[in-house]
């Protein structure tokens, strides 16, 4: 088998970033997918991506646009010839009390984190079962599994998120394709730390492992879920969260 071909959305972020690096030094082809106006850290992106030369490329694509997401795999899968690995990383937050939330917070997330990762994986979903192979990994978060203050909006996403995995997990399992999710606690992202330092000092004060995870944390949990030797782990959320949630 030549070498597997991944589509990682929210590419060019922190998590997204460390995904597509993991994936890359294990010898995939990597086709980070993010939104065409972050100049400055593409060029970031593809300094710290260097490395690894054409295995790792750009592609403009908003997941919240459905015919978009279809043309973005089109092209890939006319290019390399498939898609063998979808890692669902694009979110974004839009926090406020329920008594306070805008209608427009609730439907831009709800736009991003449920409805980008229902149109990405509708997209490959043909030609993984076409060819009897696939591995996708969608990205919760701790606070779908506890809920947070003034998130019922990301709470409740991030919980759908797993629920569609696990749906998803039955329809494919028979035809080689595996799905799972990877929900990250609090971990060194630009998001947590505009946390206020005080803040992150309780937050980290809650983490039995007594630290922050790094987006590598999260980047080697998708590797493994989205390699050759895990296809019978399927339907599972995968908690990398330092013990801060634990549950049975």
């Amino acid at each position: 088998m030549s070498e597997r071909i991944a589509l990682v959305t929210g590419g060019i972020g922190g998590l997204g970033s460390a995904i597509c690096r993991q994936l890359a030094g294990t010898g995939m082809r990597v086709i980070a997918a993010d939104l065409p106006n972050r100049g400055e850290r593409l060029a970031g992106f593809r300094s710290e991506m260097a490395e690894f030369g054409e295995r790792v490329a750009f592609v403009a694509l908003d997941v919240t646009d459905f015919e978009a997401c279809k043309r973005v795999v089109a092209e890939a899968e006319q290019r390399h010839g498939r898609i063998d690995i979808l890692a669902n990383v694009a979110g974004i937050t839009r926090d406020a009390s329920l008594r306070k939330m805008e209608k427009a917070q609730w439907d831009q997330l709800m736009a991003v984190n449920l409805d980008g990762i229902f149109h990405m994986s509708r997209a490959v979903i043909e030609g993984m079962l076409a060819r009897g192979y696939g591995r996708i990994v969608n990205i919760s978060s701790v606070n779908g599994q506890t809920g947070q203050f003034g998130q019922t909006n990301y709470s409740a996403a991030k919980a759908g998120v797993h629920g569609f995995t696990m749906a998803l997990a039955r329809e494919v399992a028979a035809k080689g394709i595996t799905v799972n999710t990877v929900s990250p606690g609090y971990c060194q992202t630009e998001m947590v730390m505009a946390v206020p330092e005080a803040i992150r000092a309780k937050i980290v004060a809650q983490i039995p492992v007594g630290r922050l995870g790094s987006p590598e944390d999260i980047g080697r949990a998708v590797a493994f879920l989205a390699g050759e030797h895990s296809g019978y782990i399927t339907g599972a959320n995968l908690p990398v969260n330092g013990g801060y949630f634990m549950s049975f």
